[in-house]
């Protein structure tokens, strides 16, 4: 068991994840068509991403994610922004997750563990703002993708966060420069969550049970597994994570929709089951970590609890 996630277990059996950030920052009605996408209100209405913090504690998430997914150099620099600038925004992200956890902690003092705050890396093609990080074809080695990461990932760790979430990683390479990173970061942890495009294969196309098995000799990676990523597919997809890896496996798929990168909207994706009762079996499977990504909201994180934590 991972010692940072050991009083969660110990009360619940899993951690509980929090849900989608930029879906929840639109129902607030944020206007989030815009390369940045969630990290553009990190400059225009910081409050409310907080806001979205405080609902997620609220609903009972163990772990809330900063809004830093699309939050790059690269992606800050289109946008006209200095270096300078794009450090203290990286920076703001993590400190109105803390500033909402200490909120929450002042006002519930009958609340158990403290939660934890995962600083999100968001993959190459988040910076791109063009849908690839649900297809992997990046083009860029290993070595290209490290020096993209470096930086942001330095300033990241630096922020107060607990451990860094490394997400949507649609392929194997981006994964191992993330994992070579961290050896620079030696007194640093990460999760590593793949987006897959169906029950065994990542969105490259590559072996999901290779990818998995990638940070079997990482120290510093406490979990691996999926997210955004079609809730049908999770059951197998932890099952196959469970069988290759030596690391507490994760889950937090979006809501089953397919994301339009040219329209930038949702589309109706295929039918299935009910997303609590999805998760039940998630759990089932192996899971150890459990919650939602694009267009969950804490209203399902307050049902995952309930149902698995009762």
């Amino acid at each position: 068991m991972v010692k940072l996630f050991e009083p969660f277990i110990k009360n619940c059996g899993v951690v509980i994840l929090d849900g989608a950030m930029a879906t929840e920052l639109e129902k607030h009605g944020a206007d989030l068509n815009h390369a940045l996408w969630s990290a553009k209100l990190l400059t225009e209405n910081p409050s409310l991403i907080k806001q979205v913090h405080l609902d997620y504690l609220k609903a009972g998430a163990d772990v809330i994610t900063t809004a830093s997914y699309q939050a790059s150099f690269d992606g800050f620099a289109k946008q006209g922004y200095a270096k300078e600038k794009a450090i203290e925004l990286m920076q703001l992200a993590t400190r109105l997750a803390i500033e909402a956890r200490d909120e929450v902690l002042g006002s519930d003092s009958s609340r158990g563990s403290l939660p934890l705050i995962a600083a999100s890396v968001g993959p190459y093609g988040a910076s791109r703002a063009d849908g690839s990080e649900y297809r992997g074809d990046y083009g860029l080695s290993i070595e290209e993708l490290m020096l993209f990461h470096r930086e942001r990932m330095n300033v990241l760790a630096a922020s107060g966060a607990d451990f860094l979430a490394c997400e949507t990683i649609p392929c194997p390479e981006e994964a191992i420069a993330l994992i070579n990173l961290l050896k620079e970061l030696p007194d640093v942890k990460a999760w590593i969550s793949y987006s897959c495009k169906n029950e065994t294969s990542i969105c490259s196309g590559a072996a999901f049970a290779e990818c998995a098995a990638l940070a079997n000799d990482s120290k510093q990676v406490l979990a691996i597994g999926v997210n955004c990523t079609p809730p049908q597919f999770v059951e197998s997809l932890v099952q196959i994570a469970v069988s290759v890896s030596n690391k507490a496996v994760l889950a937090y798929p979006n809501k089953g929709e397919i994301w339009d990168a040219q329209n930038k909207c949702w589309l109706p994706g295929a039918v299935h089951t009910d997303f609590i009762t999805e998760a039940i079996g998630w759990r089932n499977a192996g899971a150890t970590l459990i919650g939602g990504c694009c267009r969950t909201s804490p209203e399902d994180i307050k049902q995952i609890r309930q149902a698995i934590c009762a």
